[in-house]
């Protein structure tokens, strides 16, 4: 994650401070200094830092925090409340027009990941809000650009309007809003031209776009790898353009995450989205909250539950409750089971949203080992026979053998796997009865 640094340093501020009893001035001070440090070498604009100091350093050295029996955990729900605020406070949603197509105008410099961000966006409208945009190649400078999309629009199934490098791009931004109204496309995603770096030229076509199709939505994308260079850029675009928010890409790389921390407070406009992997599914719209409590290793289970409820599909998840408290959990079901997760991410990704992990255990997750065990444990599964797989206690040591050397994997690992297999349907035994039936399904209801 983007904020691994920063979220370490916060969190080491606060565990020397919960060793101690109450507080005094002196111990504020010194947490101050270090969160100070720690904001600035995170690459967090200078003058959002000194804000953000003072006003937690008011709150923090009033009484309330100094007689607190608990002055530790009050700091620290400051400091989360703070940088909440820092980060943009309230979740900023995509505006959509009274009269459709609505217009979405993508823009950044080139190398910020905005024609992947245009793809990334269109799939998330079309998953998660039901619509059925188009995306538009206004980018007729950069080589491959075009292609880039077309190839993307494919891999999603939304369709690309194109007319080819040679036509002006506040022409194709026209006629992809004329074309859109005619099929019945909303929103138009315009991939706009980016250049190396803010140049007249660039602005000026972007304004000319503007005039030509009045986007309800003009979105920058900005490279979170970039730092402070990102803080400027979003500057001089917004001074510019009067942008409507930012989508922030590669936040999930190895990068200090301070211009993230800084761009609302910079530029006074909203991040909407953030990019949190390479796949086009890792898309997430800005939860201030949530970030804020990843940093400060407070876990994100919010977004954990969005993740479950976009990837398991409630249908199947009645069928389960069904079969579990008729005790007919199977082998089938096992699978189903495995796949619904790993559709919601890595086991890292996943463990990293929940509070009270700790970074060593994250490091000794190996993501590439988790990975190749579950593709075994699928293999192992699918090598087996309908009535393997529905009654597992028929599985004798010949019938392992065939399993394993079916599957590519040691007779060991199906054994492993069946034991694993038994131990669960204890447990769903023990689910089946009385009380917990009973939870399962006011569960259920109330979903």
């Amino acid at each position: 994650m983007a904020f691994e640094s920063l979220g370490d340093k916060l969190q080491g501020v606060f565990k020397k401070l919960r060793g101690k009893g109450k507080l005094n001035e002196k111990d504020i001070k010194d947490a101050m200094r270090e969160i100070k440090l720690a904001l600035l070498e995170a690459d967090v604009n200078f003058k959002v830092v000194k804000e953000f100091v003072n006003i937690v350093s008011e709150k923090a050295l009033g009484q309330e925090i100094m007689e607190s029996l608990t002055p530790a955990q009050q700091l620290v729900k400051i400091v989360n409340e703070e940088l909440t605020q820092m980060i943009g406070g309230e979740v900023s949603r995509l505006e959509f027009s009274q009269k459709p197509p609505t217009v979405i105008m993508m823009c950044g410099l080139q190398g910020a990941g905005k024609t992947t961000a245009t793809g990334k966006l269109a799939l998330n409208l079309t998953k998660k809000m039901n619509k059925r945009p188009l995306m538009v190649a206004c980018d007729v400078y950069r080589p491959a650009a075009i292609k880039q999309l077309e190839v993307l629009g494919k891999q999603i199934q939304v369709p690309v309007f194109s007319m080819g490098a040679d036509v002006n791009p506040v022409t194709i931004a026209k006629e992809a809003v004329a074309h859109a109204i005619k099929h019945g496309n909303d929103p138009v995603i315009l991939d706009t031209a980016g250049r190396l770096h803010i140049d007249e030229q660039l602005m000026d076509e972007l304004a000319n776009i503007k005039a030509e199709v009045n986007p309800t939505e003009i979105l920058l994308v900005v490279d979170a790898m970039t730092g402070q260079d990102a803080v400027n850029v979003a500057k001089s675009f917004n001074d510019q353009l009067d942008i409507t928010g930012v989508i922030l890409s590669k936040l999930d790389g190895d990068t200090r995450g301070g211009a993230a921390l800084s761009v609302k407070q910079v530029t006074g406009k909203p991040i909407k989205y953030a990019s949190v992997g390479e796949k086009l599914s890792d898309l997430e719209q800005f939860h201030p909250d949530r970030m804020a409590s990843r940093i400060l290793g407070m876990g994100d289970v919010l977004t954990l539950i969005d993740k479950a409820q976009e990837t398991i599909d409630e249908k199947k998840a009645q069928e389960l409750e069904e079969k579990i408290r008729k005790q007919q959990f199977d082998l089938d079901d096992f699978l189903e089971q495995f796949k619904q997760i790993r559709k919601m991410g890595s086991f890292s990704q996943i463990l990293g949203m929940l509070p009270g992990i700790d970074k060593k255990m994250l490091e000794s997750v190996d993501t590439e080992e988790n990975e190749k065990k579950m593709l075994h444990i699928e293999a192992i599964i699918q090598s087996m026979t309908q009535e393997e797989r529905r009654k597992p206690s028929i599985i004798g040591a010949s019938r392992k053998v065939r399993i394993s050397k079916g599957s590519g994997t040691r007779v060991q690992d199906v054994n492993q796997l069946l034991k694993q297999f038994e131990q669960m349907q204890k447990m769903m035994k023990q689910l089946s009865g009385g009380r917990q039936a009973k939870m399962l399904k006011r569960l259920r209801k109330r979903k």
